[in-house]
């Protein structure tokens, strides 16, 4: 059941404040990450003050009660992201730790010197020096398909370096310094006719879009908790069964092993042997809250949402002289990136701050994306659910403020 947005801001305490004791907060640095809402908020404190036991080796009640959370955080995993089954899903520290499980787990022991990585050009760090570090390792090559000059990727060169030595792919679902949404589904394909598996990074996209794994046919797929409303230090790694029967664990420790002695180690059943030592319990649990929360609220009206207000705050920068917008692809949600001329991104985030505006200034993790556009950096107004029309209004008043220093 879809529900709605209308005072959703008051589910979110943390925007409830005065910044430089005069302005009203407005939050526009989702991308980086976003607020908690109350009800996760609530399930942190339920569990560190009622129900804080470790997991899956208790046999008394506080252990068997956090169990069960943890574990119907799972089942909750499962079902919004359209899994086949619980045991696909798989809980990290977050998007980075799932990608280097897949590389050193998975993709190492099957490339040979010459074998190929294909990812893109608009990749975040995250997705790029994980590979990169395996490239070392191994002497596999990596290659990279190229953006055009809206921010899209091309997908006529991204098929055209697909080949027989291509062991993996990594790709990002959406850009999180340009807010481009990849045609992830068609590059999937192209991908599995020559026998890649494939990797999503949905980090900027769960929040903002809807995603289905089983629609995607990706092989993995990782995103964060922080960016769906979730604490931090908590993420999943989604895997088709068959191809995490053939991953090995990176980590190793309690938990992950059904028995151990001197001279042997058996590893535990999938997914637990890929989730050694005490997790973070009460963010696991924390995360089932929030996705819980957009679920009721439905993603398909976030979408819509989140898309609305960034197609309309690029339309209203774009009226500011001076101002160049930095990603203009026909397909974008959430995000809109833009530098002012004669004025630093840290200037203007700076600036804007002093107004009590939130944006994030920098190359966002993306440095190949701002080499690509000839800029060091830029200042990216990131929007979510909470969000609102305005926001924009106080965000065009920030950067006009801007230009009375600079211009």
């Amino acid at each position: 059941m879809t529900g709605t947005l209308a005072r959703v801001d008051q589910d979110f305490p943390a925007l409830a404040q005065t910044i430089h004791g005069q302005y009203p907060l407005v939050y526009l640095d989702n991308a980086a990450t976003t607020f908690k809402a109350r009800p996760v908020i609530a399930a942190l404190n339920r569990y560190y003050s009622q129900e804080s036991a470790n997991i899956h080796r208790g046999v008394h009640t506080l252990s068997q009660l956090a169990t069960e959370r943890y574990e119907a955080a799972r089942a909750t995993v499962q079902t919004f992201i359209g899994a086949e089954q619980v045991e696909d899903i798989i809980f990290t520290s977050g998007t980075t730790a799932a990608i280097n499980m897949v590389a050193q787990g998975f993709v190492r022991k099957r490339l040979s010197p010459g074998d190929e990585i294909l990812i893109t050009e608009m990749e975040h760090h995250s997705n790029i020096v994980p590979w990169q570090m395996l490239r070392e390792q191994t002497g596999a090559q990596l290659k990279v398909a190229p953006i055009n000059d809206l921010g899209e990727v091309r997908l006529d060169a991204f098929a055209e370096m697909l080949s027989p030595r291509t062991k993996m792919v990594s790709i990002g679902y959406v850009s999180n310094a340009l807010g481009t949404i990849n045609p992830v589904k068609q590059m999937v394909a192209l991908a599995h006719r020559i026998g890649a598996p494939v990797l999503v990074d949905a980090a900027q996209a769960v929040a903002t879009i809807p995603v289905n794994v089983t629609d995607l046919d990706c092989d993995f797929l990782a995103f964060s908790g922080h960016k769906i409303f979730g604490p931090t230090g908590t993420g999943v790694l989604y895997g088709k069964q068959a191809i995490l029967e053939q991953m090995d664990p990176v980590f190793g420790g309690g938990d992950m092993i059904l028995s151990v002695t001197f001279e042997k180690t058996v590893y535990n059943h999938i997914p637990y042997r890929f989730e050694p030592g005490t997790p973070h319990i009460a963010g696991v649990i924390g995360l089932g809250a929030a996705i819980d929360y957009v679920t009721r609220i439905g993603m398909e009206t976030i979408a819509a949402h989140d898309r609305k207000l960034a197609r309309l705050a690029a339309e209203r920068l774009s009226t500011i002289p001076g101002v160049r917008l930095i990603g203009e692809a026909a397909d974008k949600t959430s995000i809109a990136s833009f530098v002012l001329e004669h004025a630093h991104p840290h200037d203007i985030g700076t600036i804007l701050d002093n107004h009590g505006v939130a944006i994030r200034a920098g190359h966002h993790c993306a440095q190949p994306v701002m080499q690509h556009f000839g800029v060091e950096a830029t200042a990216r107004a990131s929007f979510s659910l909470y969000n609102t029309e305005r926001d924009i209004d106080r965000l065009m008043e920030a950067v006009l403020k801007v230009k009375e220093v600079f211009v």
